[in-house]
């Protein structure tokens, strides 16, 4: 680790020149004639996994649609050959006021980047799985702005990283995910227009997800499972769903839960991420610890009802990406003045 950190710090050729430092230090970061940004992602679609990083994508057209900042983007797969590959890469990209990183592996290559300000938003394994959170914790230091999907995903940090994050998910593309009409959305999918079914909104083999648990939750109910959905169909699904559940063990965020409920169908979902913060109180949604019994009536009663409900895309407008964008680009704003007290 020691040594990447250094390939960084050798690779880092770009000046950070009196121009740019100029609206950090008189505190007007956001006031300046052009921000220009670049973010730095390991997580972007492609035709193999065409659900891998659209929440990424998602806060990019967002920040584009402020007019406030030209947004540049820089990616490369995951793995431990390709974050050394983009460090010179990286160190070739200049003139930026900002560099923000999604995930903690990537914020260590991205320290190669010159910008008068770093950011970084931290997703999840990069929080828990104990060798990424091993070097996750050892960049942000050098980090200006430190950003959580979610409070029980600040929860999983370090007391000081925790006392200096902000809760900055990416959100959801209100755009994308809006209701269709039930039945509509079934014929889309070549299914029975009035044949209710549950849906788990994940690609069974992530144990995390716990397949398991929605399969006690369902019974002898029709269950419908989704593997790397593109976009234009996991709309569809969200739609044609009679109730979405989600028993994960952890969530940093939820994004399913969300977008489900933009689209205006019940969700079933244990009590981590952002969904107790959006599903307590909305009444035809249920978020609770997984108990099988508990569970199985939920689900029974939104089958038998199938009711799709009108008030879920304004229920979800606190989470959408453009909402998040501009939260996002507060954080880049007052976060020279975390650096400067940082400094001294």
């Amino acid at each position: 680790m020691r040594s990447l950190f250094q390939l960084c710090a050798a690779s880092r050729t770009v000046l950070v020149t009196r121009r740019t430092l100029g609206p950090l230090l008189t505190g007007g970061f956001l006031d300046c004639a052009s921000v220009r940004a670049l973010i730095v992602s390991n997580m972007w679609p492609t035709p193999e996994r065409p659900a891998l990083g659209t929440f990424v994508v998602d806060q990019v057209q967002a920040l584009r649609r402020t007019g406030q900042v030209d947004v540049d983007v820089a990616t490369f797969p995951p793995g431990g050959m390709h974050y050394l590959a983009a460090i010179p890469a990286l160190a070739r990209r200049r003139g930026y006021d900002v560099v923000h990183a999604h995930f903690g592996l990537t914020a260590l290559p991205a320290l190669a980047s010159g910008a008068a300000l770093r950011g970084v938003t931290l997703h999840g394994t990069d929080l828990i799985a104990p060798k990424s959170r091993r070097v996750t914790l050892a960049v942000l230091p050098r980090y200006d702005v430190v950003g959580v999907p979610s409070e029980w995903a600040r929860s999983l940090l370090p007391g000081a990283h925790a006392a200096r994050a902000r809760v900055l998910p990416c959100g959801i593309d209100l755009h994308t995910f809006v209701p269709i009409d039930r039945r509509e959305a079934r014929r889309a999918l070549n299914l029975d227009p009035g044949a209710p079914f549950a849906l788990f909104p994940y690609d069974p083999s992530r144990s995390v997800k716990r397949h398991d648990l929605a399969l006690q939750a369902v019974g002898d109910a029709p269950l419908r499972t989704l593997g790397h959905e593109p976009r234009e169909r996991m709309k569809l699904w969200l739609s044609a769903a009679s109730i979405v559940i989600c028993p994960a063990d952890w969530e940093t965020f939820g994004m399913a839960a969300v977008e489900a409920v933009a689209c205006g169908t019940p969700v079933l979902a244990t009590r981590t991420g952002v969904h107790p913060e959006v599903l307590d109180g909305l009444p035809w949604s249920t978020c609770e610890d997984f108990s099988t019994e508990a569970w199985r009536a939920a689900v029974r009663q939104a089958l038998d009802a199938d009711l799709q409900h009108e008030d879920g895309a304004q229920h979800a407008q606190p989470w959408s990406s453009d909402v998040m964008a501009t939260r996002l680009l507060d954080a880049w704003h007052s976060g020279g003045g975390s650096r400067r007290q940082r400094q001294g």
